[in-house]
C-alpha cells in the first residue's frame, strides 16, 4: 500500500524532480499514495489526449489555463481557466487542445491503480507510435478508443 508523505511539492517542480514527456505534453506528478493520483500538464496547441476509458477510476481536471475541448461520451465541450471537468469511471473522453494557446491543467485521479506505472512506461518508450501505446495502456488497464469524426 502506497501512503501519502506529508509535504509540499512546490511549483513548476514535480515530486523527486520527475517530469514526463507523454505524446508532445509535459505531465509533472505532484502526488501519489494509492488512493489518489495528480500531476500538472502542460498540453501545447494541437496535442491532445486520444479517447479512452478508465473503467477503475474517476478522473478530474481543473483548469489553470487556456482552453481545452472535450469528447465527453457521446458529446462535446469546452473547459477554459477555472472549469472543474469531472470524468466518472467508465465514460469514454478524450481531450484536445485546438486553441493558439497552451493549456495548463491540475490532473488527479482516484484510485490511483497503475497509472503512475503506465506514465513511466510511455515516457520512457523510445518512440511513442500510436500503436503501441495504445498496446501498453491496455496492459495497465486503459483502453484507447477510436478517435470522434474530425477529432
Amino acid at each position: 500500500m502506497k501512503s501519502e508523505i506529508t509535504g509540499i511539492t512546490r511549483a513548476n517542480e514535480g515530486i523527486q524532480g520527475i517530469s514526463w514527456n507523454i505524446l508532445g505534453q509535459t505531465y509533472v506528478p505532484k502526488s501519489y499514495a494509492e488512493h489518489s493520483f495528480s500531476w500538472h500538464a502542460t498540453l501545447p496547441p494541437g496535442t491532445f489526449v486520444p479517447p479512452h476509458i478508465h473503467p477503475d477510476q474517476d478522473e478530474y481536471l481543473y483548469m489553470l489555463e487556456g482552453k481545452l475541448d472535450f469528447m465527453l461520451g457521446n458529446s462535446e465541450a469546452q473547459a477554459t481557466t477555472g472549469d472543474l471537468i469531472r470524468l466518472g469511471m467508465g465514460v469514454p473522453h478524450g481531450i484536445f487542445n485546438k486553441s493558439e494557446q497552451t493549456a495548463k491543467v491540475l490532473f488527479w485521479v482516484s484510485p490511483s491503480r497503475k497509472l503512475y506505472e503506465l506514465f513511466w512506461g510511455l515516457h520512457n518508450m523510445k518512440e511513442q507510435k500510436p500503436e503501441d501505446v495504445v498496446a501498453m495502456a491496455a496492459e495497465f488497464n486503459i483502453h484507447f478508443l477510436p478517435p470522434p469524426p474530425g477529432g
